[in-house]
């Protein structure tokens, strides 16, 4: 089956049917308005024949729907461009290597969930020795230094402890991202570094599943890590990076 990349839409049945399904909430009862509202609010999304596949009361004042419909339009992929750490993945024991013949000495990683972010599960699942989903954590690694201040971690204080321990690299987790919160929270860690003259001295990389590697390096920060991405992942930009940048 051939795909044309400059007409891609989403497909349920048949290919390039359109066919798509989303859900929300609007803030009326589940009456025949909301119903007819909610028609509405499906084709402001460009959905050609909207039906309500279900309509569900919240309470008396809100409801829940899951609308089926054709999107309309197509995506042209060969225009989609993408930025993304370019560097060689390797897995733990290759990272080791790595670090044995290139740097030859302990990498110090400092990391954290920064701000009033009290989420640990990111961070611990780079972190922790155990790691997540088959990807041991950076404790495990053989000549990698890791510190995990865990959650809701001030940026003044993530800093102190990294020039405490001379770290090469401050790693940040950010779960919760309502508002734009974490924008405010990251670019403020890189202010700081910037005033204490430590930016150009140290690898900055901050992880969440709302974080690309686009938005990092707009932040000011060296990478990027998203959804889907493990200590390995981490630990192959790090080692490079430190060695293209002469951070050894």
């Amino acid at each position: 089956m051939k795909i044309d990349l400059a007409k891609v839409k989403p497909y349920g049945d048949t290919l390039n049917d359109g066919k798509v399904q989303v859900s929300f909430t609007l803030p009326l009862p589940a009456d025949e308005l909301a119903y007819e509202a909610a028609l509405e609010v499906a084709r402001g999304m460009n959905l050609e024949n909207p039906s309500i596949a279900h309509q569900e009361s919240l309470d008396k004042n809100f409801s829940f729907y899951v609308v089926y419909g054709n999107y309309a339009k197509s995506v042209n992929v060969e225009n989609i461009t993408i930025e993304k750490v370019e560097t060689k993945k390797m897995d733990m024991y290759g990272v080791q290597n790595f670090i044995k013949d290139h740097i030859k000495r302990d990498v110090v990683i400092v990391g954290a969930a920064t701000g009033t972010d009290a989420h640990t599960v990111g961070i611990d699942a780079i972190m922790n020795m155990k790691g997540f989903a088959g990807h041991y954590g950076l404790e495990r690694y053989i000549g990698i230094e890791a510190l995990n201040m865990g959650s809701q971690v001030p940026n003044e204080e993530l800093i102190k402890k990294s020039i405490e321990m001379k770290a090469d690299v401050i790693l940040v987790s950010q779960v919760v991202t309502q508002k734009g919160v974490h924008v405010d929270n990251l670019s403020n860690l890189i202010e700081l570094l910037e005033a204490e003259g430590l930016r150009d001295k140290v690898l900055v990389v901050v992880g969440g599943p709302r974080i690309t590697h686009e938005l990092a390096k707009e932040l000011g920060y060296d990478a990027g890590f998203g959804a889907k991405k493990y200590a390995d992942d981490v630990a192959s930009f790090i080692v490079q990076e430190m060695v293209n940048r002469n951070l050894v």
